[in-house]
């Protein structure tokens, strides 16, 4: 088993055009670990591409701005202290609002979370 404890100072973030993800916990940080744990940063202006999980369902859980959240044909306005469940299979994306960035945690059901880009994006 790996240390039970992730700091977030410790880990690299992975960087995209849109924004980052810091993982905290994953089958790549802990090979025995059953649920995928990290903290997603979506820069004012910008989205995550539409995407889903084939194999788990994603909480997130917004800490900071503001964002619209598309599931499936629905969308949601999201601010702080507001959290959306997306089961499997369900495309879902975030778009930001206002001047601010949005910060969540995000939280998977699976420790080898799959993700699938809509029209190859990432």
């Amino acid at each position: 088993m790996a240390h039970p404890v992730a700091r977030i100072d410790d880990v690299e973030p992975q960087s995209f055009p849109w924004g980052g993800i810091k993982w905290l916990m994953n089958q790549e940080a802990d090979a025995e670990a059953e649920q995928t744990f990290g903290l997603v940063y979506i820069n004012a202006g910008q989205e995550n591409p539409p995407h889903y999980h084939p194999n788990c369902e994603e909480i997130l859980y917004v800490l900071s701005g503001r964002c619209v959240h598309t599931y499936g044909d629905d969308k949601y306005e999201l601010g702080p202290g507001d959290m959306i469940r997306v089961p499997s299979g369900v495309v879902h994306h975030a778009v930001t609002k206002g001047w601010e960035p949005v910060r969540a945690i995000i939280s998977f059901s699976a420790g080898d979370r799959e993700t699938v880009f809509l029209e190859g994006e990432k």
